[in-house]
């Protein structure tokens, strides 16, 4: 098969999590489709979608995954997590009782997730400011205090929802660099090496998915 969604250097694997409602369904369909939509169903089971980005000269797959509603049934499996190099956690800043349990929510992550997982928390629908129930101060002190980036967004309007993403990819892929530079093993994670791509064969795909 071949496409311009083939060609890619990395796969990402980045996990939307935190309580249902918050907007994560919006929030990946913002970035990878520039969709909106204004049903508020909650659609059942684990999905996800891609889109390329260019980091540099080199193409990221960005794979975001959302639970989809089985956050309402604390029914999401460590499968979920594994291989996930990226989060975004997730809160509706109208609604603080959603921010009251992005402490759970983190402690899941990395019960789950490899330690060095990169983390935004994400305050969303910041277009009903009039509504705020979350304090930006707070959300950014509670975000420094645990090592997490952290922005506020609006899936409706768009605001900061591409900076979100790219930003938690590019921190990703500045751990990836630095590990190729520190690795003693010269093929540890191939950028970009047409002839590796030769050498592994038509069946399998050009990408390595990244563990950290």
């Amino acid at each position: 098969m071949t496409g311009k969604d083939d060609d890619y250097n990395f796969v990402f694997k980045v996990v939307l999590i935190g309580e249902s409602g918050v907007g994560k369904t919006n929030l990946l369909s913002r970035f990878t489709r520039n969709e909106f939509s204004h049903d508020s169903r909650t659609t059942i089971g684990v999905e996800f979608s891609t889109r390329t980005v260019m980091l540099g000269t080199a193409a990221v797959k960005a794979q975001i995954w959302d639970t989809a509603g089985l956050e309402r049934y604390r029914a999401i499996t460590s499968a979920y997590y594994r291989g996930a190099v990226g989060a975004l956690l997730v809160f509706d800043l109208t609604k603080h009782q959603t921010y009251a349990v992005v402490e759970r929510w983190l402690k899941e992550l990395y019960d789950h997730a490899e330690a060095t997982i990169v983390v935004m928390l994400v305050g969303n629908k910041s277009d009903l400011s009039q509504a705020r129930e979350v304090p930006t101060e707070e959300a950014c002190m509670f975000a420094e205090n645990n090592g997490l980036l952290f922005l506020e967004t609006s899936a409706l309007d768009s605001t900061n929802v591409e900076l979100a993403f790219q930003t938690v990819l590019k921190e990703i892929f500045a751990k990836v660099s630095k590990q190729r530079q520190n690795s003693t093993r010269a093929n540890a994670i191939t950028l970009g090496n047409a002839q590796a791509e030769q050498d592994s064969g038509p069946g399998e795909k050009k990408a390595c998915c990244i563990s950290l």
